[in-house]
């Protein structure tokens, strides 16, 4: 491999697949023999709204939506070795060569990366060799051919003539994919799958995905080192529980429906993932060295300034309810020292994002406005955030738990006992109120993926 620029002569890649090509499956794949690995198909607007941050805890490169999800994680070890895939909905381009043809021509000529192209055959050889040149004449790195027509499934066979074909007729590395299920079961079958269809380089999904030691000629290894081996790296990376799930559940296959199988399925959250194979010590060491982490970063880093957004002031700022006592909250100090100040009542205005819906909201006190840079999942939050940055700027105590009493909030409201009663009842009442609320306002490389429906690519669901 050459440093800096990835090569696709003679290597074997973790194909892309949805849900499974995280960022953990990815480095096990490396880990045991990979030469590249694909990222899952990430959509390109999606991407566009993404801004990019350098995650210091868990020591990444994180592309994150507006609704704050990681759409994409990556780390320094798969550096020149992850390939991103950028689909149009896979297999819908197939159908319109010029546009093929568009899209790869703007991304070579964009960017300094090497850019491929991932499609499956078309009806005839003819037409397929024919598409594939004119791919190859765009500039492209190398072509990826599922041997499979975008229509059929697994239990149809490969027609590896058709990849065989497209080897021949081209110059650049033909990368051969879709023998996981009839061809490709042990390490020893991939060289056989690359002599069969005359390709360049092999690329797998599903063997991959059900044991990912396929790639090393040590095993394969037994599937509960596998699992243990991924999972590991899903706690190291915080990977989503519901997508460590998935895999865990596509590698165990006819076990789901073990006690193990059911255990991982009954599972909501990562340390409970953890406990199911055994490693909560892991998982509380992993936790520890991360939250060291946070609290080193946060004595070295100094406090949120505020910035001039025009006639606005703003503070990157996050409303979080646990800070807070659930009788307490900052609009209610900010209203209480408005009164005390005999100044007119906080005004609010709240605006809504419309690619995710997340609200963001401006308070206006003594004629100057404030807000929070950061956008909230409810119009609530966002009213909170707000009020927290102008107490912030001001100076005024926000009632988070902890604080000295700052004789703010009456004696009634501070120990609780809102209409009659108890602090623990009106705790109690306030938390459901505000999940309630929360719900309310928040319903109101590169790689051209000319492929979809790829059998080798679980399907998403709903």
């Amino acid at each position: 491999m050459t440093a800096g620029r990835l090569n696709f002569c003679n290597i074997t890649a973790l194909a892309p697949m949805v849900r499974v090509g995280t960022l953990p499956m990815r480095l096990l794949a490396l880990d045991y023999g990979a030469d590249v690995v694909y990222c899952e198909e990430l959509i390109d607007i999606k991407m566009a709204q993404c801004h990019r941050v350098e995650n210091q805890v868990l020591q990444t490169v994180d592309f994150v939506a507006p609704d704050d999800r990681v759409m994409f994680r990556t780390c320094e070890r798969e550096k020149d070795r992850v390939v991103f895939q950028m689909g149009g909905m896979g297999a819908a381009l197939l159908s319109d060569p010029d546009k093929i043809e568009a899209i790869l021509k703007k991304l070579v000529t964009g960017v300094s990366i090497p850019v491929t192209c991932k499609i499956r055959i078309l009806p005839s050889v003819e037409d397929t060799v024919s598409l594939v040149q004119r791919i190859e004449k765009t500039g492209v790195a190398a072509v990826a051919v599922h041997g499979r027509l975008k229509e059929e499934r697994p239990r149809h066979p490969l027609h590896c003539d058709y990849i065989q074909a497209v080897a021949r007729a081209v110059s650049i590395p033909v990368i051969a994919n879709g023998g996981s299920l009839d061809m490709v079961k042990t390490n020893a079958d991939i060289e056989e799958f690359r002599k069969a269809t005359g390709a360049s380089s092999v690329m797998l999904a599903r063997a991959a995905m059900w044991n990912a030691s396929v790639f090393t000629d040590q095993g394969p290894l037994p599937l509960e080192k596998v699992m243990e081996d991924y999972l590991k790296y899903a706690i190291r990376y915080d990977n989503n529980a519901y997508n460590s799930k998935y895999c865990l559940c596509q590698m165990l296959r006819d076990k789901v429906e073990s006690p193990l199988g059911k255990q991982v399925q009954a599972a909501q959250t990562t340390a409970e993932i953890s406990e199911a194979y055994g490693l909560q010590e892991f998982y509380q060491q992993i936790q520890s060295e991360q939250q060291s982490r946070k609290d080193a970063l946060q004595t070295d880093s100094q406090p949120d300034h505020p910035v001039m957004d025009g006639d606005i002031t703003t503070m990157a700022v996050k409303f979080e309810r646990r800070e807070y006592p659930p009788h307490i909250t900052p609009k209610m100090f900010l209203l209480e020292w408005s009164r005390k100040e005999k100044l007119e009542q906080p005004l609010y205005e709240t605006v809504q994002r419309s690619q995710d819906r997340a609200f963001q909201s401006t308070v206006t006190v003594a004629g100057k406005k404030y807000r929070s840079s950061l956008w909230s999942k409810s119009k609530k939050f966002a009213e909170q955030a707000a009020a927290v940055v102008c107490l912030r700027i001001l100076g005024v105590p926000e009632g988070r738990i902890g604080e000295e009493d700052s004789g703010l909030v009456c004696k009634r409201k501070r120990d609780g006992k809102l209409n009659g009663t108890t602090e623990e009842e009106g705790s109690k009442k306030r938390h459901v109120v505000d999940i309630q609320q929360e719900t309310d306002d928040t319903e109101t490389a590169v790689v051209a993926n000319g492929d979809h429906g790829d059998p080798d690519t679980p399907p998403e669901r709903a």
